[in-house]
């Protein structure tokens, strides 16, 4: 992962650090305590994630329809009615389209006795021909009537194919194995194919869902196929489902000045909880590994400094020593070693303390981030304890009780029991 880093000087971070801390103890009346905190280097896992909404939708549906026009005569389903491939789920009256076949049947045996009659006439015209006993011009009409007579028959022909399979589209038949989203026909109505395949019924395969996720722009470069999702619906609140990423689809979508681009996101749906429409809140993981080594990402940002109790200063007892080698008191801003020290984008210096209670510099290979933590490919180890940052707490108070800070406001009472001796305390 490609990260520019910031480094501060180590004097710089050190000073900063002691000028808060001396401010600390010298605003109230009481020491401050310094210690170390550190974090453990431990196995775990690492995730980012990217957030969207999306709505469901099936995988597979299809829009059946009819392809002839006249009346719905039967329904054989309705909505929610599982279906399988084939099924016969409504019928179109077949009186219109019985008789167009009735007829095609009809022309289509006249155009057959035309043409064979007029085969058997070119047949013996052409033998007649040859000797000689007919003209020219009485072959050639009956060439071509023979022709005209067989150019029909095939017309006819393919006539009465398309009439039946008019007549097999007045039955209306299930495409796929799923269930009916929805109808949009009753008994009674009356159907019209135009250019347009009149809309009959929705069937969806309720299996396998998707939910067509809408993501922003900022966030759609770390999106890839594959990557795993889990979402939730408002209709299971305390159910989660999980998906995978099958698609990220470039074509953008602007909405008072919001771009966002479509990601599906496969998911399966066995108990067939997941219906069409439900708005999902998505969460793609873009960042997942699992079982590496991992540290707090502040460990990166320490910086070593060395203490010694005075007056005026914070308390600072067996606290790990950072090497001595240019390293001097931090109250004295003396140079402390650079913490931030860069090898390149993928190796950064942490502070380990050792077991004889001292902070090693160690540098480190990084692997991925989400901001939190951070994957530690080598240089330690589980179990190592790696400096996060120095913390503080108070101890009992030094001041007497009649001493007293200007700046700190008294007591609750105090100005009353003034006010009931007739004046300040000073003035008794």
């Amino acid at each position: 992962m490609k990260r520019s880093s910031i480094s501060l000087s180590g004097k710089k971070v050190g000073a900063l650090a002691m000028v808060s801390l001396v401010l600390l103890a010298s605003s109230c009346s009481k020491k401050t305590k310094v210690s170390l905190q550190t974090a453990t280097v431990a196995k775990g896992e690492i995730t980012e994630s990217v957030t969207a909404t999306g709505t469901l939708e099936c995988i597979t549906q299809v829009d059946v329809g009819t392809q002839v026009t006249g009346i719905v005569s039967k329904l054989f389903a309705d909505y929610n009615s599982i279906v399988t491939e084939g099924q016969l789920i409504a019928e179109i009256d077949k009186t219109t389209l019985e008789a167009d076949l009735q007829s095609a049947d009809a022309q289509l045996e006249s155009a057959r006795l035309e043409y064979e009659y007029d085969k058997k006439n070119y047949e013996r015209d052409s033998v007649l021909h040859e000797k000689q006993l007919i003209s020219d011009s009485e072959f050639e009409t009956s060439w071509r009537d023979y022709l005209v007579a067989k150019a029909d028959y095939d017309r006819m022909k393919a006539n009465r194919v398309s009439a039946a399979r008019n007549l097999s589209y007045a039955e209306i038949t299930s495409p796929m194995d799923g269930i009916v989203i929805s109808r949009e026909v009753e008994i009674g109505q009356t159907v019209v194919s135009n250019m347009e395949v009149a809309n009959l019924f929705t069937i969806g395969d309720l299996d396998k869902m998707q939910v067509v996720a809408d993501v922003d722009e900022a966030d759609i470069g770390t999106v890839k196929v594959g990557q795993n999702a889990q979402f939730t619906v408002d209709a299971f609140p305390d159910d989660i489902f999980y998906g995978e990423v099958t698609q990220v689809r470039i074509s953008p979508t602007t909405d008072s000045n919001v771009t966002t681009y479509e990601v599906l996101i496969s998911a399966a749906n066995p108990d067939h909880k997941l219906i069409p429409g439900l708005t999902a809140n998505v969460t793609i993981k873009v960042t997942e590994v699992k079982d590496v080594m991992t540290l707090p990402i502040k460990v990166l940002r320490f910086s070593p400094m060395q203490f010694e109790d005075s007056e005026g200063l914070p308390v600072a007892e067996d606290m790990p020593k950072p090497p001595t080698e240019g390293v001097a008191p931090a109250a004295n801003g003396s140079e402390i070693p650079d913490p931030t020290i860069v090898t390149d984008d993928a190796r950064r210096l942490v502070w380990v303390l050792s077991n004889d209670n001292r902070l090693v510099p160690t540098e480190i290979e990084m692997g991925v981030e989400n901001g939190i933590n951070v994957e530690v490919k080598s240089g330690l180890k589980v179990g190592d304890k790696v400096a996060l940052q120095y913390t503080t707490e108070m101890l009992e108070e030094e001041t007497s009780q009649g001493e007293s800070n200007p700046f700190m406001p008294g007591p609750p009472g105090r100005d009353r029991d003034k006010k009931k001796n007739g004046g300040n305390e000073g003035d008794e």
